[in-house]
């Protein structure tokens, strides 16, 4: 007499684990990617806000900027960020040019590029 046996066998059972790790997996690396692309925007937002003031901060002082580098620490957020200043000459002598690079941990996050003029 024969019984009918109901079930899974070792093997569908194995395969039916080895599928969903595969797809936990896809989850895990999606939901990772999408949390380092938040970051990465917060960031830039951050690095846009700090160079944009220093870059009004210039303008505001009315003066033809000196050539050279410098560092401003800003805080923004609760995160202080790094926003180092280069201002070159331009062909122009009657204009420079002001490069704004933001880092946060040593790690660059933006550079923003303008002209300034005499007043």
């Amino acid at each position: 007499m024969k019984r009918n046996q109901r079930g899974f066998t070792l093997i569908e059972v194995l395969v039916a684990v080895g599928i969903v790790g595969v797809a936990l997996m896809a989850g895990l690396q999606t939901s990772s990617a999408l949390t380092r692309n938040a970051q990465r925007q917060a960031d830039v937002t951050l690095g846009q806000l700090c160079a944009q003031n220093e870059l009004v901060r210039l303008r505001l002082t009315q003066q033809m900027p000196t050539v050279g580098d410098s560092t401003v620490a800003c805080e923004q957020a609760g995160r202080t960020l790094q926003v180092q200043l280069s201002v070159r000459p331009t062909p122009n002598p009657s204009f420079r040019r002001v490069d704004a690079q933001v880092f946060a941990d040593s790690l660059p996050v933006l550079r923003v590029s303008t002209i300034v003029g005499r007043y």
